[in-house]
């Protein structure tokens, strides 16, 4: 039963957090990011297509307001996450393919 266990290989708990952080936080909050910038374009293109109708171009401000508010919240988000992790002594790096 002991040789089942043997074999196994234990790392750190700061390369684990690389890793949590490389494979599931980083692209949660890339894809997060892209569809807040999405809502801000669809509320762009909405208030440039509708110059004569004040009804749809104050719907277009809002999705735009709401994009930018999303995309802040993202990018505050990944700083207080590196914030963390230099405070741990880990480090984070900007996602990029």
């Amino acid at each position: 039963m002991l040789a089942l266990f043997a074999n196994q290989a234990y790392a750190d708990i700061g390369s684990l957090m690389k890793k949590v952080n490389k494979v599931l936080i980083n692209p949660f909050i890339v894809f997060l990011f892209a569809l807040a910038l999405v809502y801000f374009l669809y509320g762009l293109v909405a208030f440039i297509a509708s110059p004569e109708n004040a009804e749809k171009r104050e719907e277009g401000k809002q999705h735009m307001i709401w994009g930018v508010i999303g995309m802040f919240i993202m990018m505050a988000v990944f700083t207080i996450m590196q914030i963390l992790a230099n405070t741990l002594g880990s480090t984070i790096t900007i996602p990029h393919n």
